[in-house]
């Protein structure tokens, strides 16, 4: 679960971290009052007006504003508040943003003194180990400089049975070409930070910049943060920050249902028992010729009401033009996905798209006579082969 910058930082202020003090806002009024209140408590007599949306990039699109005044603070709350903000990670649609963050100026006199470095926390899949990847060039793309200059992008393996020791912390600092009061500062920011990835049960936590001042405090200046979906029954504080607001609507109806669903681009829509199927008959799609138009998992105890569900969720998709529903019957029973599908068509209405349904397993032939005895216009399939040459025959029409 993604979750806002402002988020971010509540959370690695709670474990110690140094962050770039701000206020959340929703209105260009509640921007002044909150630029006013940190003024009060930080000194800072400038302003940054950050976006605050589930993407990076947001000062290439606009989103982010240095505000020398309240009446500047209001005035670009006001610019960047309901904006349609595009950047490299939205996409062309962008998203529009409803609230902003604002946050002292933390780049006080002495600015030719200040250095910015990157920082992430995240999980190794190929060693199953926690990294810590950073590198003292912050504040750019990491891509870009991974790609251009691969000898500034350092790791840290973390041993699962002893954790994140001293030393490596140390050696964080160390090739940051630290020294003194900010190479202790390092030292604590990176312990404060790998105690917060894993307390949070998060698997990602990037701070780019992480920002050594003038005076040697090293602070985070931005935080993306990515909360482990399956461990948020331990954490019910960090559940309630989803904000429904970011996510795409269809998905977001899905979870109500109980659907594993993501949407995609393509033109035919799946329904599917079981994720490995799930991939599977999304590969079998492209072989046919047509490209998936989602992933959806209706899950192994699917009833007819699952079902019925996961047909309107998939026709609200424009851009589908058939329906492949694949369901192996093991724990689910294919007459129960039969009738969902009954179901679906009666109450539904009139469905213009072509259907094909594959039931294989558990009342797979009480299932096919429900659906012959029906009259609805579907296409039954029993192989998968034959499932694909369906698909690629009502693509042609």
């Amino acid at each position: 679960m993604n979750i806002h910058e402002y988020q971010g930082k509540e959370i690695l202020k709670s474990f110690g971290v140094r962050v770039q003090e701000g206020i959340v806002a929703e209105t260009p009024e509640q921007a002044v009052e909150a630029a006013s209140t940190l003024k009060e408590q930080t000194g800072t007599g400038w302003w940054v007006v950050k976006a605050q949306i589930h993407a990076g990039g947001r000062g290439k699109g606009g989103g982010v504003k240095l505000a020398k005044s309240l009446e500047e603070v209001q005035e670009k709350a006001a610019k960047i508040i309901g904006m349609q903000l595009v950047t490299p990670q939205t996409g062309p649609e962008g998203k529009k943003v409803n609230k902003v963050l604002i946050a002292q100026d933390v780049y006080y006199p002495g600015a030719s003194e200040h250095k910015e470095f990157y920082m992430s926390v995240l999980l190794d899949r190929a060693t199953g180990r926690n990294i810590i990847m950073y590198s003292p060039e912050g504040g750019m793309d990491i891509e870009e400089v991974a790609a251009k200059t691969p000898d500034k992008i350092f790791k840290e393996e973390v041993d699962p049975k002893v954790g994140l020791q001293a030393f490596q912390a140390r050696k964080v600092a160390f090739n940051f070409g630290l020294e003194g009061a900010a190479f202790k500062e390092m030292v604590k920011f990176v312990s404060a930070l790998y105690k917060a990835y894993e307390g949070t049960d998060s698997s990602l936590f990037e701070i780019n910049p992480v920002l050594k001042t003038s005076d040697d405090k090293i602070m985070a200046v931005d935080a993306k943060v990515n909360l482990d979906d399956n461990a948020l029954y331990r954490h019910p504080d960090y559940a309630a920050m989803r904000d429904l607001a970011e996510e795409d609507p269809t998905e977001v109806e899905a979870g109500k249902s109980n659907l594993n669903y993501v949407k995609l681009d393509g033109n035919v829509g799946c329904m599917v028992n079981g994720a490995g199927l799930a991939m599977a008959t999304m590969d079998i799609i492209k072989l046919a010729g047509g490209e998936p138009a989602n992933f959806l998992d209706v899950g192994g105890t699917a009833s007819a009401k699952t079902v019925e569900a996961a047909f309107h969720i998939i026709l609200q998709d424009p851009n589908v033009k058939a329906i492949l529903i694949n369901i192996f019957g093991g724990i689910v029973r294919c007459d129960r996905v039969a009738q969902g599908v009954i179901d679906a068509y009666q109450n539904i209405g009139d469905i213009k798209v072509p259907i094909i349904v594959r039931l294989q397993g558990t009342n797979a032939e009480e299932a096919k006579k429900l659906i012959d005895e029906s009259g609805l216009q579907v296409y039954s399939a029993i192989a998968l082969q034959e499932a694909a040459d369906l698909v690629t025959e009502v693509l042609k029409n």
